[in-house]
């Protein structure tokens, strides 16, 4: 009898979804993300950097404006110690935490997806920690003394007060911010070479070689760097979760009511990826527009996986808050059901911002729902609103936390209403201003898209991968 062959077919809810579609082939990725770098500035551009860097100089003269005269300029005062400043820091420090997530915890659990987004991703975290890393130095007043918060021994003999969580906030935040540049500038060094084989000019030839370090592409050198790549990973894993642990701990080791609780880091940390991944999408959903060769690399798939990480945060940061008013309530303590309740909840004829509450509940937990709709996380324009929400309500938070806290706390003859004032409104939105300017000469000068990564990705990475025939 005649053998009979069977063929099974893979069901298609077990196919892979290609990361990069098209089967688009090695050089096709070299050459289309080179070419950002390589073709002429295009005139859009400067139609957005110019206004950007009129911005970072606005905020950079309110910055001198305030050192020169002092902390009095901003609407601060005797009960309000913290107000914009401090919102402003915890921030943009949340805003830098998706990019280590991207880059360390989803390389360590082989996550391949993240590939299209981590160079990004990475560059983003670095110019949000700088423009946090503005507010606590310009917050102390007198800005010249702030090395005094180095553990330096002087002639004085002041030491810095170790016990201090602001000074906690240091250390955190620098070590973060080191540890992200290596992390970066490692995964650039391959592209760098590439960058550096294709240059057409003399400058452009020295650049991008002197900062290759040499990179030929080796056997040796490609394991030396795969080393160092896993061992930064590694170190950056434990960041993401100590660094806005640290910063949380400036208001939960303190006696305020509406601060002192032991949520707050995990709460925080959770707040911190939910904003970070909103701002990413931020990013590169008009850069993808902006340049259609991307199309191929950052796929739906990556829009949709990250939407449904902002809807799993969202929800997780959700709990935090109603939690909060839970505990608040069970624990009968009059201090914090007046804060919980009648500050930001609004009972018992409202307090001062019950509409900031509002806007924080309706922007982190009601406007991330939509992404349970599939049709919603394929939906680019969609995904843009939500996410444009998602950064409004995580500034509305911190803000919340702050002002409903020092406004009103034990004592009614020392309540203050907080107002800010212009130097603090535009050394904000001068700090919009670095970022974008700072992220679009990354665009301009730099692979936005790891080429080196993308590539282990596709079909013709896997040594038995074999194209079918072409009829």
């Amino acid at each position: 009898m005649p053998e009979t062959i069977v063929t099974l077919a893979t069901p298609k809810e077990l196919v892979p979804v290609p990361l990069v579609t098209r089967e688009r082939k090695l050089n096709w990725i070299t050459e289309n993300v080179s070419s950002i770098v390589e073709a002429p500035t295009p005139l859009w551009w400067w139609v957005a950097f110019i206004p950007c860097a009129t911005l970072a100089l606005i905020g950079l003269l309110c910055i001198g404006y305030q050192i020169s005269n002092g902390v009095g300029v901003w609407g601060e005062n005797k009960t309000v110690g913290w107000a914009w400043d401090i919102t402003n820091f915890v921030f943009w420090i949340g805003i830098g935490h998706a990019g280590t997530l991207i880059s360390a915890i989803l390389f360590l659990s082989r996550q391949k997806w993240r590939t299209s987004i981590n160079r990004a991703a990475e560059a983003m975290t670095l110019f949000a920690v700088i423009c946090a890393g503005i507010f606590p130095g310009i917050h102390v007043g007198r800005v010249w003394m702030a090395w005094y918060l180095a553990p330096l021994p002087n002639s004085y003999g002041i030491w810095p007060n170790f016990r201090s969580p602001l000074l906690w906030d240091v250390f955190a935040v620098s070590t973060y911010f080191t540890v992200s540049v290596l992390f970066w500038y490692t995964g650039l060094v391959p592209d760098l070479g590439t960058l550096r084989d294709r240059a057409k000019s003399r400058i452009k030839k020295y650049f991008y070689g002197a900062f290759a370090l040499g990179w030929r592409g080796g056997n040796r050198q490609w394991r030396h760097y795969e080393m160092a790549y896993l061992i930064l990973a590694g170190i950056s894993t434990p960041l993401v979760l100590s660094v806005h642990s640290v910063v949380s701990f400036d208001f939960a080791t303190s006696i305020l009511p509406g601060w002192h609780t032991t949520i707050f880091p995990p709460y925080f940390v959770a707040g911190a990826i939910f904003g970070g991944f909103g701002m990413v999408l931020t990013i590169m959903l008009p850069a993808r527009l902006l340049y259609p060769q991307l199309d191929d690399m950052l796929t739906r798939q990556h829009v949709d996986k990250m939407a449904k990480i902002i809807l799993l945060t969202g929800s997780i940061v959700g709990y935090a808050y109603l939690m909060e008013l839970f505990i608040a309530y069970y624990g009968t303590n009059k201090y914090e059901m007046f804060t919980f309740f009648h500050q930001r909840a609004g009972w018992n004829n409202g307090g001062w911002y019950n509409t900031y509450y509002y806007c924080m509940m309706t922007c982190n937990v009601l406007s991330p729902q939509v992404f349970w709709s599939k049709r919603a996380r394929g939906n680019y324009i969609v995904v843009f609103i939500i996410c444009m929400f998602v950064n409004a309500g995580m500034w509305y938070e911190r803000f919340v936390i702050i002002a409903t806290s020092l406004t009103q706390d034990f004592l009614p003859s020392s309540w203050r209403h907080y107002h800010p004032s212009w130097v603090e409104v535009w050394t904000f939105i001068g700090t919009f201003g670095i970022f974008l300017s700072l992220f679009l000469l990354f665009m301009r000068f730099l692979p936005m898209i790891a080429m080196s990564e993308v590539k282990l990705v596709t079909p013709e990475a896997d040594p038995h991968h074999h194209p079918e025939p072409k009829h």
